[in-house]
């Protein structure tokens, strides 16, 4: 059952990753799952190639915690895939109830991230860090732009930088750049070429930058987790249902600048995403899995002996 609790973790992490201002790296810090992940594409190193090379197949799969790493990713391109035309409608055309659902979900969680941190007046201050810097990537205005092909390649790297970061979402990255638009089409229409240089870009990122937050996680694990809460503390002035371009509006004002505000609606989105968060949250009680702990290099490093 462990599979299938990763698969559905995947499922909500492609999901929060199509649209903009939700991090795919939120859900899978709330959801527990962060370190491991982290651990997981970390391990994707010399260590693992030398493993490769030798054709000792079996010891690198349990090297880079493969079944884990596979069930998870596996959710999160059949997630993003599925939803992404869906996604891109209600954005165009129903943002406030997308926006509500997402709304209920960070907030739901909030609570179980801030009891996952020992506080101290300098963690508080890392928090507090992470809040101005949150709002401030969430403050810069989006740009318009007609891409050169390179230019898919550097949005990967910078943006799946961004979609392991809690917090701070990719396809707002994305957005603000200029490269949200079409890297969205490419993946409706399958330009497999364009959507290539995406992922080459993507895998560049991944891999440098996990090993930084993995080396801070190991080595000032509080304080990141401090800055980290702070960072999604701050998100949420990206998630306010009623905003349009860089405006935020009251519900009544919205109704008068563009003839609805769907408050029913996006309070029956609200209410869903908290029951939502909950079982996903409580997923390994209700499918009888272990709780996640986060491998260790010992743990790694004795696996690969094996």
């Amino acid at each position: 059952m462990k599979y299938l609790q990763w698969l559905i973790k995947g499922l909500a992490m492609g999901a929060a990753d199509v649209v903009p201002g939700v991090s795919g790296g939120t859900l899978a810090f709330i959801l527990g799952i962060y370190e491991r992940l982290l651990g997981a594409i970390s391990a994707i190193n010399v260590q693992a190639f030398q493993l490769l090379l030798k054709g000792r197949f079996q010891q690198l799969w349990r090297h880079i915690d493969g079944t884990f790493v596979l069930c998870l990713f596996a959710g999160i391109f059949l997630s993003i895939f599925s939803l992404a035309s869906l996604i891109s409608w209600l954005l165009e055309h129903r943002p406030v109830p997308l926006w509500a659902f997402f709304n209920g979900l960070i907030l739901t969680a909030l609570p179980f991230l801030l009891r996952s941190v020992k506080w101290s007046l300098s963690r508080a201050l890392l928090a507090s860090l992470g809040i101005v810097l949150a709002v401030f990537v969430g403050m810069l205005s989006p740009v318009d732009l007609q891409p050169s092909s390179w230019m898919f390649f550097v949005a990967g790297a910078v943006a799946i930088c961004a979609m392991i970061l809690p917090g701070i979402s990719g396809s707002f990255i994305l957005l603000i750049s200029g490269m949200y638009a079409p890297v969205i089409l490419a993946i409706r229409e399958l330009h497999f070429s364009v959507l290539a240089l995406f992922a080459s870009g993507c895998v560049l990122g991944l891999l440098s930058f996990s090993h930084v937050l993995k080396w801070l996680l190991q080595r000032y694990h509080d304080a990141t987790l401090a800055l980290l809460t702070g960072v999604v503390v701050g998100a949420m002035y990206r998630l306010w249902p009623w905003q349009a371009g860089e405006f935020m509006y009251s519900p009544s004002r919205y109704a008068i600048a563009f003839g609805q505000n769907d408050l029913l609606l996006a309070l029956l989105c609200f209410t869903s995403a908290v029951f939502v968060m909950l079982a996903l949250l409580n997923l390994e009680k209700w499918l009888g899995a272990e709780p996640e702990r986060p491998a260790t290099d010992d743990a790694v490093v004795g696996q690969s002996k094996e």
